[in-house]
């Protein structure tokens, strides 16, 4: 029930492009639609992050971010299905209404199914998500609600929860060459 009534509070605010901070399986994630340009370069502004660099969508279900994705074939499908839900970002061929905001220089999106209970119920509330590190680019990972507050004030909706128990960030695979970029 707790849920649900964040979950409608955060629909309006993410579709206005407002930010929400959420816990995930390491630590609190920064969060907004991923095709909204507000909530995008509200994101880069808070962290102080260039969008070279591209950002991670999370999700409930493959279904969830194949409108962010080109094609995928039955196999490529059934090889991501060996990972996910869980702690694996894969880079994915982005579709063309991707913007270079999400995605940055790179003609991937980086791509996560999560099994983090509190990440899932949100996204199967909201939708996919952007997932970022709720913290100033290069300073430590917040991994509560308290500190989050702190950090973003009042421009960033803190959804409370507890973080997983993973003490590293998801890892980062490129799919295409099956590189661990991030381990």
């Amino acid at each position: 029930m707790r849920m649900r009534r964040l979950g409608r509070a955060s629909r309006g605010h993410i579709q206005r492009g407002g930010v929400i901070a959420y816990p995930t399986e390491s630590c609190f994630g920064l969060g907004c639609d991923p095709l909204h340009p507000q909530g995008l370069k509200a994101i880069l502004r808070l962290k102080g992050r260039p969008q070279r660099k591209g950002m991670i969508v999370v999700a409930a279900s493959l279904d969830q971010v194949r409108p962010l994705l080109r094609p995928l074939s039955q196999a490529d499908e059934a090889r991501l299905m060996q990972y996910w839900p869980g702690p694996y970002t894969f880079l994915l061929p982005a579709a063309c209404r991707v913007l270079p905001l999400l995605r940055g220089k790179h003609p991937t999106l980086a791509v996560r199914v999560t099994a983090h209970p509190a990440t899932l119920a949100l996204c199967r509330s909201l939708g996919p998500l952007v997932s970022t590190s709720a913290n100033r680019s290069g300073k430590p990972s917040i991994r509560d609600a308290r500190n989050c507050r702190r950090q973003f004030g009042t421009g960033v909706q803190v959804i409370p929860g507890r973080v997983g128990r993973a003490r590293k960030p998801s890892t980062i695979i490129d799919f295409a060459s099956g590189r661990i970029l991030r381990g």
